[in-house]
């Protein structure tokens, strides 16, 4: 598989503003010169600052699905969900879309560049919270929108993780004692996972990110602006799925040391709740959240057992050093351990 990183691709996303020349982008003129200047790498996707005189914008390169999507339907699914939001102000406002495949052979996607800074957890959980709540509060036809359906919300995470569990088993690089665990965790989870006539009874469904680790998070402490940056992989689900993987140690420690107190958690289900005026879910989203816990965490340590595999076998097309750094420690026994034994133990 060919190396590509953002700092490589850089000519190419050049040289694709040039013969677009994109219009749709609020001040943006053809004759005028401009720069592009890599901005930050996920691991699907990679993000240019375009800057022409006083204007700025995102161009945004989609390199993979997590959801199953090809390339073109991708971001395309990434471009509506923003469209969705921009009523409410919570995301980046989306300029233009290019599904064509004909000048990249990638999706693209044109955004509003939001300035700031990440999410730290210790300042800004209260105002994170709000944010969750004002997004889950998003009146959005429910037979006539694009999302993929939450249906069975345990069972889904389930099987996603199983399929990733399943490459690191049938590895030659795998560890056998973490493999082991894991394959008790597994079955922990299959059978936990009847849990979901929980939300099965009683549906509370509105659009989630399931993807808020901190660094998906820009505020700026100047203008008092908080927004979710990444919707990649947005659902119709219930809004638990988005508050517990905020809150899980798979996601806080992923970009940061920082592990949420019992203290923290509850000051910001405390935030959550009053900004929610539904009394219903109020009264429910505590043990929501509770359910979705171990299952957010079997998808952070999932996902790190088979990119660890596929770091080192050439299988994953964008390759960030510090993200191998993170998936070692995410392999480790001792740091599964210590996140599923109170689960599977108690």
């Amino acid at each position: 598989m060919p190396d590509l990183s953002i700092h490589s691709f850089l000519p190419q996303a050049k040289d694709y503003l040039q013969q677009t020349q994109p219009s749709l982008v609020p001040g943006w003129e053809p004759e005028k010169a401009f720069k592009i200047q890599p901005l930050g790498q996920g691991e699907y996707n990679m993000n240019y600052l375009v800057k022409q005189g006083q204007q700025a914008w995102v161009l945004r390169i989609n390199t993979g699905s997590q959801i199953g999507l090809t390339n073109p339907e991708q971001i395309q699914y990434e471009y509506k969900t923003l469209k969705l939001l921009a009523p409410i102000s919570v995301s980046p406002k989306p300029y233009f879309l290019d599904k064509s495949l004909k000048i990249l052979s990638y999706g693209v996607l044109g955004m509003a560049f939001l300035p700031g800074e990440f999410l730290d957890y210790y300042r800004d959980l209260t105002v994170a919270a709000r944010l969750f709540a004002r997004y889950h509060q998003l009146e959005v036809p429910e037979m006539k929108n694009h999302l993929i359906r939450e249906e069975h919300p345990l069972s889904l995470t389930f099987e996603r993780c199983a399929r990733m569990l399943q490459v690191y088993f049938d590895s030659d690089l795998a560890q056998q004692d973490l493999r082991t665990y894991l394959l008790e965790v597994r079955d922990w989870a299959d059978q936990a996972r009847h849990q979901e006539c929980y939300f099965r009874a009683d549906p509370w469904n509105c659009i989630i990110n399931t993807e808020v680790n901190n660094t998906n998070w820009i505020i700026n402490r100047k203008h008092s602006t908080l927004h979710l940056l990444d919707w990649e992989k947005p659902l119709w689900g219930d809004p638990s799925q988005d508050l517990s993987h905020f809150r899980v140690p798979t996601t806080t420690l992923w970009k940061t040391d920082y592990l949420m107190t019992e203290a923290a958690k509850e000051q910001m289900m405390s935030t959550y709740k009053a900004a929610i005026d539904d009394p219903h879910l109020v009264d429910t989203i505590e043990e929501r959240t509770r359910l979705r816990d171990p299952f957010n965490c079997l998808r952070g340590i999932s996902w790190c057992a088979m990119a660890w595999v596929q770091y080192q076998s050439d299988q994953h097309l964008l390759k960030n050093p510090d993200t191998f750094q993170k998936l070692s420690m995410y392999t480790d026994l001792n740091f599964v351990r210590k996140v599923f034994d109170p689960y599977i133990q108690g």
